[in-house]
């Protein structure tokens, strides 16, 4: 490590499915000399691409969890992440985006601004995240840069400002033209290691000058020096173009557009010099504590190598050797032999062997200097955990985990397949906070939840592979909620009388639908009808009633109750009698209020050759699908709808079926909304069968 913090550069690389994310970061680490060959993420070659190490990556083409790697370009020190597209890893992108600095955005030519590249481009403004857009596939037919420029502007709401423009477009796409520099750059030998810089074409010249222009009219707002220069005519050099796009990108309030094509290694260079010139360096982005000692107030951090030290654990990995935790350190330094504290839970860390990683090879090192990102073996820690110098009590903000939205359950097939599943489950969910694991009091069954069908199959064949679990899957069953639909009044008297003193405590109020919180609690009580000292625990009855509805068994949502009347006993009230007389007089209301169920409604995408449109509707409109838009892009369509997450099991197959195998969807969790009768009646009878069962 050189440890010089201003050339340090900690991106990440973001993407819709399929747009090249894995390709271009094989292709970066080629350039900077980290691996020798090249290899494909759906290679022949069986190898498989450096950042997808587990197996299961390589067999189905995607990414699974975010990779780190490092590499150098230009003596400058660049950390990379690469982070999964399917929104069923999510939290992949949002833990990895909770500790870097910048992102390439990466959009295809073809298929433009894409659902994912919405739901990344949100996690990006949720984390103050720096962005530049790198425009791929730029060989691919119907690639049109131009039009993918537009979107980011129209969808994402980015100024977006080409830096450069392609030479050809399609099968005839050969390098690309700086604007900047005003000239053109081509990429020669076998891998597009040989940069060739010429004169720009002549039919490109005036087309090139006209964007310059509107390049540096971007850039202006950003820089006191360019606009004067503007004004009076004078030279404009390309520093000053430089140092007012690095400023404009660092406040976000420009983003500056790239083009090329990974996958013929074309253009990949001129990315990497974009991320040193204008991705922000770690000192560039404030970063903030939250003081436990002061009321959590923010306090600033700063990159001083001698300051106390504050890191944030962002990843777990379980491997040959123990648990790897990535972190980033944020101030001062992480040293071997160190003795730090963990803020959760105030237990001692003692820091044994650090490491550097590149994807799953790793190389030892003594220090961690603030602004870098490593890893320390064999310590116990959760993902999200603060280590801090004992002198402090900081912890940083934690990530935005979403909730499961889908459940399965898990049968072993005999015992050794028992404990070998506890020991997964145990290793995954302290992995992947969305990742939930529980074993029903009911029905003894061990039930998995997670964010997609794809989310736990790939844990359930994880299992099969690491573990050597033989398990039995049940059919995936949807998180429903229950609610109510109208106000009613309750007026519940807890009495019970026993050898000794008994148990007395009677609560009157009303319970109304609320849409601000899944659960509020008002008291109105005056006079002293219940004591002070009881007002909690007629909270806590109430709220113990909410994990499991009455109706169905499932969480209840969306409640207010109000309490206003009640009535106590000298000797017979207790917080014991007042929490039983909260569940009763819950009930009570609950019942005369209309219980509903609510299922999860779930954001589609799907994206289809445009004479399938017709057919993939159908399909659409047959699940109980609301189509919210249709937008023709170029030879696709991409068809928007809010679907029930229960009628999007196995529609994979059937979209496959109906468009020739050529459309793919994305979806990813909105709301929960009311159940239509027909369906609720379904759920019901689902119900009561389940009950009975076990009842028997």
């Amino acid at each position: 490590m050189k440890n010089d913090i201003k050339n340090v550069r900690n991106i990440g690389i973001s993407a819709h499915i399929d747009s090249g994310k894995t390709t271009l970061t094989e292709r970066i680490l080629f350039f900077t000399n980290r691996i020798h060959a090249i290899h494909d993420v759906k290679g022949k070659d069986g190898v498989g691409a450096t950042m997808d190490s587990m197996d299961l990556e390589r067999e189905r083409g995607i990414t699974i969890a975010s990779a780190a790697t490092f590499c150098e370009w230009d003596d400058r020190e660049i950390n990379i992440i690469d982070t999964p597209g399917h929104v069923d890893f999510t939290i992949e992108v949002e833990r990895s985006l909770r500790v870097l600095d910048g992102a390439i955005l990466v959009l295809c030519s073809v298929g433009g601004v894409q659902s994912q590249s919405i739901t990344v481009d949100n996690q990006m403004k949720r984390y103050g995240v720096p962005c530049i857009a790198f425009i791929n596939k730029c060989d691919r037919s119907g690639a049109n840069p131009d039009r993918v420029i537009d979107q980011l502007r129209e969808k994402l709401g980015h100024n977006a400002v080409a830096l450069q423009i392609p030479i050809g477009l399609e099968n005839t796409f050969e390098g690309v033209v700086d604007l900047i520099e005003m000239k053109a750059y081509y990429f020669d030998g076998p891998n597009g290691e040989i940069v060739r810089v010429e004169a720009i074409p002549e039919n490109l010249l005036d087309l090139a000058k006209s964007k310059r222009d509107e390049m540096i009219d971007s850039a202006s707002l950003f820089s006191d020096e360019l606009t004067e220069a503007i004004l009076d005519e004078a030279e404009i050099t390309s520093e000053m173009i430089r140092t007012a796009v690095r400023k404009g990108t660092l406040q976000r309030g420009m983003t500056p557009v790239l083009v090329g094509s990974a996958y013929k290694n074309k253009a990949v260079q001129p990315l990497l010099d974009s991320v040193i010139l204008y991705l922000p360096n770690p000192d560039d982005v404030p970063n903030e504590a939250l003081d436990r000692d002061n009321n959590e107030t923010p306090v600033a951090l700063t990159s001083d190598n001698s300051a106390p030290t504050v890191a944030l654990a962002f990843k777990l990995e379980d491997g040959a050797y123990g648990q790897l935790t990535y972190i980033r350190v944020y101030q001062g330094i992480v040293r071997r032999g160190d003795t730090l504290i963990n803020s959760r839970t105030g237990k001692k860390v003692k820091i044994g062997r650090l490491v550097r990683m590149h994807s799953n090879q790793m190389e030892d090192i003594e220090i961690i200097p603030a602004g870098y990102i490593g890893a320390i073996f064999g310590i116990d820690c959760a993902s999200g955990d603060t280590f801090a110098s004992p002198e402090v009590n900081l912890t940083m903000t934690s990530m935005f985990v979403p909730d499961p939205v889908i459940s399965l359950a898990l049968k072993p097939k005999d015992n050794k397949s028992q404990i070998n599943m506890s020991k997964a489950l145990n290793r995954f969910t302290k992995e992947d906070p969305t990742f939930h694991a529980y074993v029903d009091d009911e029905t003894t069954e061990t039930i998995i939840q997670g964010m997609g069908e794809l989310h736990l199959e790939i844990y359930v064949e994880r299992m099969k592979r690491e573990y050597k679990v033989e398990v039995e899957t049940g059919k995936p069953k949807v998180s429903y909620r229950e609610t109510i639909t109208r106000m009613a009044q309750f007026d519940y008297t807890h009495k019970k009388q026993t050898g000794g003193a008994g148990q007395y405590g009677k609560i009157a109020g009303f319970i109304e639908p609320c849409e601000e919180a899944d659960f509020e609690f008002v008291n109105k009580i005056t006079g002293g009808a219940i004591p002070t000292q009881y007002i909690p625990a007629c909270e806590k009855g109430f709220r113990s009633c909410l994990a499991k509805g009455p109706l169905t068994d499932f969480p209840v949502t969306g409640v207010r109750v109000t309490i206003n009347d009640g009535a106590f006993h000298a000797v017979d009230s207790s917080d014991n009698a007042f929490q039983a007389a909260g569940r009763g007089a819950f009930q009570e209301g609950y019942a005369k209020a209309a219980p509903a169920i609510l299922e999860p409604i779930m954001k589609v995408v799907v994206e289809t050759p445009t004479e399938f449109q017709g057919s993939v509707m159908g399909t659409l409109n047959q699940r109980r699908g609301m189509i919210v838009g249709a937008v023709e892009e170029g030879p696709m369509t991409s068809v928007e709808a809010l679907m029930p997450l229960s009628e999007m099991f196995g529609y994979s197959t059937v979209l496959r079926s109906s468009t020739q195998g050529k459309a793919q969807f994305t979806m990813e969790f909105s709301s929960y909304k009311q159940a239509p009768q027909s369906v609720a009646e379904v759920i019901m009878k689902e119900v009561e069968a389940a009950r009975k069962k076990k009842a028997s």
